[in-house]
């Protein structure tokens, strides 16, 4: 197996694909680091909304990002962060958060500021960095690329499952349209838009189990690694 501080698996796809929850499973099967990308942009989000920034307004966001101090930790395999000493926590989550971080995400100064700080992570050793852009932008030359996608309904149940565990409370159709509206945002950014990377296997999980997703990549990582 790679074993180079270089070697990123990229688990790209959109909301509530289950990229998370493969993406720290396949970590722990490799004995990698697991990052969650689309941390540092909710952190973003909510820095910015804590600091009173109008999220919708590009320039205005841009400009916080001179002004903040981020500290990179590993914790149990997967890296963690401050910002200006605080830790967002589960507000990462919160519905303010999740409802802004697109428009936060779309700035082309955040992305260029996120991107460069992943980029950095690999200094903490081999990664299995989930996201949107991961196999695009971030790490394009790795050859470990994957694309996880279900169907948008699936999606939707999913999400509302883990919002109502984590909240007490959901509905499905609104979950629906948020994703729905995060998902036309993503895709239809200027720069570094929700996309199949060049390269990734696709896996549609929305009839497969977390166990048969991780399997599928844990072992495509590990045949890529083997002797020829």
């Amino acid at each position: 197996m790679p074993n180079s501080a270089s070697s990123v698996v990229a688990i790209d796809g959109p909301s509530a694909s289950g990229k998370s929850t493969v993406s720290r499973r396949v970590a722990a099967e490799l004995d990698w680091c697991y990052v969650d990308s689309g941390a540092l942009y909710r952190g973003l989000t909510w820095k910015a909304l804590r600091e009173g920034v109008d999220t919708s307004r590009p320039e205005a966001v841009a400009a916080l990002i001179p002004r903040l101090a981020w500290e990179f930790a590993e914790a149990q395999r997967a890296l963690r962060f401050t910002i200006d000493g605080e830790d967002p926590g589960p507000q990462l989550r919160s519905e303010p958060v999740r409802e802004a971080v697109s428009d936060v995400a779309a700035v082309p100064e955040v992305r260029a500021f996120i991107v460069a700080e992943l980029r950095r992570l690999t200094a903490f050793g081999p990664l299995v960095m989930e996201g949107r852009d991961i196999g695009s932008v971030v790490f394009p030359a790795t050859p470990l690329k994957f694309y996880l996608d279900a169907d948008p309904l699936e999606r939707a149940r999913r999400r509302a499952q883990e919002l109502a565990q984590a909240e007490g409370h959901s509905d499905v159709g609104r979950v629906f349209d948020s994703l729905a509206r995060r998902d036309r945002k993503d895709a239809g950014r200027k720069t570094a838009p929700l996309q199949i990377p060049l390269g990734a296997q696709v896996i549609n999980s929305t009839a497969l189990s977390i166990e048969q997703v991780v399997a599928r990549i844990v072992a495509a990582v590990r045949g890529a690694a083997a002797p020829t």
